[in-house]
């Protein structure tokens, strides 16, 4: 009866669509990307939910080619309120410490001819960016790419020109390599929905790698579009109507009331943490397949939402087990409610 009143507030066309768009984006990138099935699930995840990604991974982990590969499979499409602007699936933006904030966003340009300026667009306009060691890149530049993830536009010389909406941003930082770097302060952590720490694939997956590894590249060369920007939107909006129970809310404000008062940590989230958290949630059943979000969703998700939203007291070795072992009373709470 429960599943049945939870099915019955999603509108099913809708929902159908978006889990066939999450299919095919899956399967595709599945082909290019082995061994990373939960990363490819929590980008998609981030996507649909209409976030931004956080990988901190080692080099040659495969985040370049995931990104692109997302890229390809996004079918260019004329948008009309966008028509003066040149908007391209996919940049990859390497920061570096010497960037300027126009060599991501764009500058303006004297034109001769018509003897007025004229705005060049930077990498930032394109539906999909990777943003390379976002960490190494200085304060000044990090503000002025937060601007784009916040608000999804530029502001150039007081005039502001407005991002798509689908634009997605994946940033990446090396967890091992700090010298020459600065530290993504809280207000930007913030803007990603997820943070996903990447470890090296198993054994058996680096055999098939490197057995296959021509294969892999020419699919990644030619694999097709498989998604519109429509497609896209649509599921942002399908992901607004999934279901979620009132006894999962209200874990949500729990938790999230409870790291405020926790011993464990110096600071606790805020009430935004909140709504991506529940958002997070809605995208994550999508890419499940499901109408509705249930505990272990909560738990699976909630480290990967709230942990770069806080920070842990001094003398904490495990972070992971310990945010597990916070987090152990309100599952159960909910099992019990079920």
């Amino acid at each position: 009866m429960e599943a049945e009143a939870r099915e019955s507030n999603f509108e099913s066309a809708k929902g159908k669509a978006a889990i066939e768009t999450v299919g095919r984006l899956r399967s595709a990138l599945s082909s290019v990307i082995r061994g990373r099935g939960d990363t490819i699930d929590l980008v998609l995840t981030a996507l649909f939910a209409d976030g931004h990604v956080l990988l901190e991974d080692y080099p040659g982990s495969g985040k370049t080619l995931l990104t692109k590969t997302l890229g390809r499979l996004i079918r260019e499409e004329h948008i009309e309120h966008l028509k003066d602007q040149e908007i391209i699936p996919f940049r990859r933006i390497q920061f570096t410490p010497d960037m300027l904030p126009g060599d991501v966003l764009g500058v303006n340009v004297f034109d001769a001819k018509s003897g007025s300026f004229r705005f060049i667009r930077g990498p930032v306009f394109a539906h999909v960016v990777l943003a390379d060691e976002l960490n190494r890149t200085g304060p000044k530049v990090q503000a002025a790419f937060l601007e784009c993830m916040a608000e999804k536009q530029v502001t150039i010389d007081n005039v502001t020109y407005p991002l798509d909406d689908f634009f997605f941003v994946i940033g990446t930082q090396n967890p091992l390599d700090l010298a020459g770097t600065y530290p993504l302060p809280l207000v930007q952590l913030d803007r990603f929905l997820l943070r996903i720490p990447m470890s090296y694939v198993d054994a058996d997956t680096e055999l098939e790698i490197l057995a296959g590894h021509k294969e892999i590249l020419g699919n990644a060369t030619s694999i097709e579009p498989v998604a519109s920007r429509s497609d896209i939107l649509e599921a942002q909006a399908a992901v607004k109507d999934v279901t979620i129970s009132e006894s999962l809310r209200k874990a949500i404000v729990a938790i999230v009331q409870a790291t405020r008062d926790s011993s464990l940590f110096q600071f606790g989230v805020s009430t935004r943490a909140a709504l991506m958290l529940q958002q997070a949630l809605r995208s994550w059943a999508i890419v499940q397949g499901r109408t509705f979000a249930d505990e272990d969703d909560l738990k699976f998700l909630a480290p990967h939402v709230l942990l770069h939203r806080m920070r842990f007291q001094g003398g904490i070795r495990n972070e992971r087990e310990s945010f597990d072992e916070f987090m152990a009373p309100f599952l159960e709470q909910l099992i019990q409610e079920r």
